[in-house]
C-alpha cells in the first residue's frame, strides 16, 4: 500500500518537473532578448535533472518511467510559440508559486537543494514578470489585467475573463427573451443589441479607464520632470532615501543616486517608478487598442448563444444556443485551470453550473413576465 502511494507520489512529481522543464525550454525558443532565452534554459535544465531524480526513484520501485506533458502544459507551449514567451510568463510563475513548497516536507527531496531551487525559480520568474516589457505590456494589456486580474493576472486571464462576461450575459439575456416565448428573429435581434451593448459598454469603459490612467500619470511625471529641474538636490535625496529602504547601505546609496541623476532621462524614469510607482513605458499603449481589444474579447464570447438563431428557428434554436453556450462555458472553466492548476473537468463543471444557473434564473424570469403579460 505504501509502495503504490509513493509511485503516484513520485510519478506525480516527475510530472511536474516534465512539464515544468517542457514549458520552460519553449519560452527559451520564444524569448526575444537572448539573456532571457539563456535563462529559461538554464530553468528547463534544472526541472529535467529534478526530473531524472524522480525517475530514479520509479525505477528503483519498478514503475514504469515514460511522461509526457500534460494538456495545460501543451496549451501554454502553444500560446508561447504564438505569442511569445512574455504572453505566458504570469501564468507559468503563478503555477511555480503553487508548488514552490511541495518538496519542504517530502523525505526523499526535503534534505537535498531542490525546494531552494523551486523557491529561487518563483523569486526568478517574479523578477521576469516585473520587468518593463514594451513589446506587449502597454496600457492595453495592462488595463485589462486592472479589470480582471489579481495578484499573479494577466493578458491571456483578461481575454479568458473577458469572454466569459461576454458569454454569460449575453446567454441570459437570450434565454430569458427565450423564456418569454418570443419568436426567434425577436430572440435573434435582442442578442445581437444585447452583445453589441455589452461590448461597447465594455469598450467605453476601458477606453475611459485607459485615458484616465494616462492623463493622472502624464502629470505625475509633469510634476517630478519639474521638481527634478527645480531642485535636484532634493530629488538625489530622495532617491537615495529609496536605495538605503532596499537594504543598500548609505555609500552603495550614494553612488547609484548620483549614476541615475547624471542622465536626466534615467532620472525621471527612475523617480516615476520608485517615487511614484508609475512606469512610464506603460503610456506607450493606446487607449483605442485598449477599447478594440476589450470590445472584440466581449464579441467573442458572446457569438456563441446567439449564432445558432441565424440558422434555426424556435425549440430548436433556443437548445442550439443554451448547447452552444454550456459548451463554452465548460471550456472557459478548463481554460481558467491553465492559472488554477485545479482539475480542468472540474472547474469546467463548476462553470458550467454557475453559467447555467444564471441564464435559468433570467429563463424563469422571462417565463414569468410573458405568462404575466400574456394573461
Amino acid at each position: 500500500m505504501k509502495q503504490a502511494a509513493d509511485v503516484a507520489r513520485y510519478r506525480a512529481n516527475l510530472q511536474g518537473e516534465v512539464d515544468s522543464a517542457a514549458l520552460y525550454r519553449a519560452m527559451a525558443q520564444s524569448a526575444e532578448d537572448p539573456t532571457q532565452a539563456e535563462l529559461y534554459h538554464k530553468l528547463a535544465a534544472v526541472e529535467d535533472a529534478h526530473a531524472a531524480f524522480w525517475q530514479r526513484r520509479l525505477q528503483t520501485l519498478g514503475a514504469p518511467l515514460a511522461v509526457r506533458p500534460g494538456w495545460r502544459t501543451r496549451v501554454l507551449i502553444g500560446l508561447a510559440r504564438r505569442f511569445g514567451a512574455d504572453f505566458v510568463l504570469p501564468v507559468a510563475r503563478s503555477l511555480e508559486a503553487m508548488d514552490q513548497d511541495s518538496y519542504d516536507h517530502q523525505p526523499e527531496s526535503a534534505q537535498t537543494a531542490m525546494p531552494a531551487q523551486e523557491r529561487s525559480h518563483v523569486r526568478l520568474l517574479g523578477q521576469l514578470a516585473r520587468r518593463p516589457r514594451p513589446g506587449w505590456s502597454g496600457t492595453t494589456y495592462a488595463r485589462l489585467e486592472g479589470r480582471h486580474g489579481a495578484g499573479g493576472g494577466n493578458a491571456l486571464r483578461a481575454a479568458v475573463l473577458g469572454a466569459n462576461d461576454g458569454l454569460v450575459s449575453t446567454l441570459s439575456l437570450v434565454m430569458g427573451v427565450a423564456g418569454a416565448s418570443a419568436d426567434s428573429h425577436t430572440i435573434l435581434l435582442t442578442g445581437v443589441a444585447g452583445m453589441l451593448a455589452g461590448a461597447c459598454s465594455m469598450a467605453m469603459g476601458e477606453w475611459i479607464s485607459v485615458q484616465s490612467a494616462r492623463e493622472l500619470y502624464q502629470r505625475q511625471i509633469a510634476a517630478e520632470a519639474e521638481e527634478l529641474q527645480q531642485v535636484p538636490a532634493e530629488e538625489r535625496a530622495e532617491l537615495e532615501l529609496i536605495y538605503r529602504s532596499k537594504g543598500f547601505t548609505e555609500e552603495e546609496a550614494h553612488n547609484i543616486a548620483e549614476r541615475v541623476m547624471a542622465d536626466p532621462q534615467t532620472a525621471l524614469a527612475t523617480l516615476a517608478r520608485e517615487e511614484l510607482g508609475v512606469d512610464p513605458e506603460a503610456m506607450a499603449g493606446s487607449p483605442w487598442a485598449a477599447a478594440a481589444t476589450s470590445f472584440l474579447i466581449f464579441i467573442v464570447g458572446a457569438l456563441l448563444p446567439v449564432a445558432p438563431f441565424v440558422w434555426l428557428t424556435g425549440e430548436q434554436a433556443v437548445l442550439a444556443s443554451a448547447g452552444a453556450g454550456a459548451g463554452g462555458l465548460f471550456l472557459i472553466g478548463a481554460a481558467i485551470t491553465l492559472f488554477t492548476g485545479r482539475s480542468a473537468w472540474w472547474s469546467g463543471l463548476r462553470q458550467l453550473s454557475i453559467g447555467l444557473a444564471a441564464a435559468g434564473v433570467t429563463w424563469g424570469a422571462g417565463w414569468l413576465f410573458g405568462v404575466a403579460l400574456g394573461g
